[in-house]
């Protein structure tokens, strides 16, 4: 992970490098919930350990009070799953039946993560004696809460899901979102207050990323609620997880479940949604869902989910509620299977606020283009849709990985900024606004390109007459040499006999 814009506070990557060296032949997303259990486990023992020593101090006999804890939503930790338990039986054969039994007493004292945590450490797959050696690495960093480091280890949580996504390639997609992607959506539509949702929130770095705007804008985590929802289980823990580690109350609905099945806010009518659903998913299931309340702009088709989600969200939204959503590029033209019909009926009803076109490699999971879309059902400019080329942006972090730097970013948000107070400049090759009846001149395709047009080249100050003297100049030389080189040739082939 870059410095750009990913989670680095320094030691992550060096509990990393010593973690992955002791991984041995665990695929990675096994060894995924090895070492973030392992995290969440140090952690709330720290937050636990921390309170427990300043109720010690008091000296009124509290620190076993469960209540003395949770009032200031920290977890309370028995003594046999505290972590001091744990170190010192790091290197016996039962240290994965002891982290098993810590993970099902914590469950019990904490309704909250109840079935959320992993208790597979004793299975014998597991080799015993890195396991113990991944302890000694967590025992050996301190982790507490305390001074600009308060949220050291929800970032580590952050690089070490980041790591993973990378190692596991195409299958990350479905647990993680690039941060600066997140980010992205995050100061696009500012979610200050209110109610924000993700119907497919993945390991939760939407609201993570969330809560820290608002706390770095001096706001309060207590104006915004969260709902969110996740169908595969293993992630749906993950996200619960993340949370927690965060302090960050969520309502995912009682389990993991499919979205488009099984809503589980089917009332909810939410300020800001920001997702990245699967990228063009078929077969979710349309023919059972054709007359769906949801389906306000057209039926989706059964080959790909794109406006299905799109419509989704759209339907949870707000009377002032604004969204934004990762698609694949082909939502913005498809013609297909009515797929260009829903995107007009949506895009004359108003609501296309913004498209950004992202550039390309982005994600760990895919090399599929991308842009943003920004729904608002209250726009600042009726009638009008900002669209943005960012497609050349984004430093190269790997051979394979780019990442939008936080420069970068602020660049897009305060280019929307300018938009909604109906300031912006319009930058050719980069920026654009145009009417409803202007994108119905261009069938209702909303690829950026088509608007911001072809960046003008920098003027270099040279008059054109000189340019054009110089250019035909050059251009003769070339074909004089060109002859030259063609009578050589004639020659050579001449003299052994060959005629051209």
């Amino acid at each position: 992970m870059s410095k750009i814009n990913g989670a680095d506070v320094g030691f992550e990557q060096e509990i990393w490098k010593a973690a992955d060296v002791l991984r041995g032949n665990m695929d990675a997303s096994e060894y995924k919930h090895v070492v973030l259990g392992l995290i969440f486990l140090k952690y709330i023992s720290d937050a636990f350990e921390q309170r427990y020593q300043e109720l010690v101090a008091e000296g009124k006999g509290y620190e076993e009070d469960r209540d003395e804890y949770t009032y200031l939503n920290i977890f309370f930790v028995p003594e046999e799953a505290r972590w001091s338990r744990i170190a010192e039986n790091a290197h016996t054969p039962e240290i994965g039946v002891i982290i098993d039994k810590a993970m099902q007493a914590i469950e019990r004292e904490n309704p909250r993560l109840r079935g959320i945590l992993p208790k597979n450490y004793a299975r014998p797959e597991l080799d015993k004696r890195r396991l113990g050696d991944i302890v000694d690495i967590f025992t050996n960093v301190s982790m507490k809460e305390h001074g600009d480091t308060k949220d050291i280890l929800g970032r580590t949580y952050e690089y070490m899901l980041s790591k993973f996504a990378e190692q596991e390639g195409r299958n990350a997609g479905e647990f993680y979102t690039p941060v600066c992607v997140v980010k992205t959506l995050v100061e696009i539509l500012e979610p200050y207050k209110g109610r924000v949702y993700d119907p497919c929130c993945g390991s939760g770095g939407m609201f993570v990323q969330s809560s820290k705007f608002v706390q770095s804008h001096q706001g309060n985590l207590q104006d915004i609620s969260i709902y969110g929802q996740e169908a595969n289980p293993t992630t749906w823990k993950m996200c619960q997880m993340n949370l927690a580690i965060r302090g960050i109350e969520a309502n995912l609905g009682p389990g993991p479940d499919d979205t488009f099945f099984n809503d589980l806010h089917p009332t909810l009518k939410a300020d800001y949604i920001l997702a990245n659903p699967p990228f063009n998913m078929s077969g979710w299931g349309a023919d059972r869902l054709q007359d769906d309340k949801r389906w306000i702009y057209g039926v989706p088709p059964a080959g790909n989910a794109n406006f299905a989600w799109l419509q989704h969200m759209i339907y949870h939204l707000s009377a002032r509620g604004k969204m934004g959503v990762v698609l694949a590029n082909g939502s913005l033209s498809s013609q297909t299977a009515g797929e260009g019909e829903i995107r007009r009926r949506i895009i004359e009803a108003d609501l296309v606020e913004c498209i950004v076109a992202m550039p390309p490699q982005l994600f760990y999971s895919t090399q599929i283009p991308v842009s943003l879309w920004f729904i608002n059902k209250r726009k600042k400019q009726p009638g009008k849709t900002l669209f943005i080329d960012a497609r050349k942006m984004g430093k190269m972090v790997t051979r394979s990985l780019r990442e939008l730097t936080h420069d970068e970013i602020r660049v897009l948000a305060d280019a929307h900024k300018a938009f909604e107070a109906g300031t912006l400049e319009e930058v050719k090759g980069f920026c654009a606004i145009a009417t409803i009846e202007e994108i119905a001149k261009h069938d209702y395709i909303l690829t950026p390109g088509r608007y911001v047009g072809i960046e003008e080249p920098e003027d270099d100050g040279e008059p054109f007459e000189e340019v054009m003297e110089r250019l035909t100049s050059e251009l003769a030389d070339l074909l004089r040499q060109s002859h030259e080189l063609e009578q050589a040739i004639r020659g050579r082939l001449g003299a052994i006999g060959y005629e051209i």
